[in-house]
């Protein structure tokens, strides 16, 4: 009961992390395009007024004209009913931090820890992932408030951290737990900085508007930074949500080089729209973030199986001892794993049909070392390419 408890509460929390993202990605990517597509005002008295710049549009049956002041309107009173835009950051973060907890810190022993890359305990492998996550905002802004007005040579070191934790997080947790924690620091830097920066500094600039004092432009400043910052990392966080529907990524044996190579990609595509939102196509950075992809496509070409050596025949009488020791605690209409209700994926493996319908699947998820998750069962070397064999040898049930 407690397991399928958890698989409800898993299911529920993500449908709400999806849509607090939606949400605020929507709003993030809008105010983006909005801020970039400006135009000087058409009407003298709207400059006079402070307009910074406006921008028309058509949706829905109707027309918009939405008008940017920097520093608020002049000679006249700042609205009372201003619409922040935070809830939708802070629920994102919320749900993602609850969805970490259920899956990696409740489940640690099956998705956090991989003992074959560091013997931890749950208790030991929680604080790391909470430290890490923590200590990467404290590093990221302490980058950002030391090379203030720095912004490419900022950039720069910013990208250098993401890449150096990405490694050093595949040096400490399981693969797939390694690409959630890149993104869970990511997401933190970003919620981060709405939190501790963006709104913050709005508070305090319509303050002295409302009082009407001088305004200091100094937050807006680091707001915009910071905003920036936000919108590139969108891209490498959304791929990491639904990274962990495809191993092939992150249990490779080089699984943090290509998120690295990934993220990269989804930056220049990101610049890509960016830079259209100012009137300025630049098609090579799609192109470029292509061709990431496909050489990452090319260079993660599975190797061909090779069988057992001194080809000696393998029977499936062996190979469903080994799924019977190794697998079927989770592959299973009753699961006996802890923390499974139900079979991963809804694979079953107890039956020669049921391995049979599976077999190729099988055999890639066992070889790459996807499989058992986080080698709960300890499989060994010498079995997955039991397994391996199989396969090659025609994959008989017989």
């Amino acid at each position: 009961m407690e397991s399928y408890l958890l698989d409800w509460a898993n299911l529920l929390v993500r449908w709400l992390h999806v849509i607090a993202g939606v949400a605020w990605t929507g709003s993030s990517f809008y105010f983006v395009m909005l801020d970039l597509s400006l135009k000087p005002p058409k009407h003298p008295e709207d400059e006079q007024r402070g307009v910074f710049g406006e921008f028309w549009a058509v949706h829905g049956g109707g027309f918009y004209v939405s008008q940017k002041f920097l520093t608020g309107p002049k000679g006249e009173p700042l609205s009372n009913d201003l619409h922040w835009t935070k809830w939708e950051a802070y629920t994102t973060w919320a749900s993602g931090m609850a969805l970490l907890a259920l899956i990696y810190w409740f489940g640690a022993n099956s998705y956090l820890i991989d003992q074959r890359v560091l013997p931890l305990t749950p208790a030991h492998a929680i604080v790391l992932s909470i430290a890490f996550i923590g200590m990467g905002w404290l590093a990221y802004d302490g980058l950002c408030r030391l090379l203030l007005g720095k912004d490419n040579l900022l950039a720069v070191l910013v990208f250098v951290f993401v890449v150096a934790s990405d490694y050093a997080l595949f040096q400490l947790f399981s693969a797939r737990a390694a690409f959630v924690h890149v993104g869970a620091m990511l997401g933190t830097m970003m919620v981060a900085n709405v939190f501790f920066h963006i709104i913050p500094g709005q508070k305090k600039m319509v303050a002295q508007i409302r009082a009407g004092a001088e305004v200091d432009p100094t937050p807006g400043v680091i707001g915009k930074q910071r905003s920036v910052h936000n919108t590139y990392f969108t891209l490498p966080v959304l791929f990491i949500m639904i990274s962990n529907h495809y191993p092939m990524t992150y249990s490779h044996e080089h699984g943090w080089l290509a998120l690295v190579v990934i993220m990269l990609a989804g930056v220049l595509i990101r610049q890509f729209f960016v830079l259209r939102h100012r009137g300025e196509s630049k098609w090579w950075l799609p192109l470029s973030g292509t061709v990431l992809l496909m050489g990452l496509i090319a260079a993660m070409v599975p190797k061909p199986l090779e069988t057992a050596s001194g080809n000696r025949q393998v029977s499936f009488a062996q190979v469903q001892q080994v799924l019977n020791q190794r697998c079927v605690g989770c592959h299973a209409a009753q699961p006996m794993q802890p923390g499974f209700a139900q079979p991963p994926k809804g694979v079953l493996l107890e039956t020669p049909e049921q391995v049979a319908q599976h077999a190729v699947k099988l055999a890639e998820t066992v070889r790459t070392g996807y499989m058992p998750i986080g080698n709960l069962t300890q499989i060994t070397e010498d079995e997955r390419q039991l397994i391996a064999t199989w396969l090659t040898q025609g994959a008989s049930t017989r």
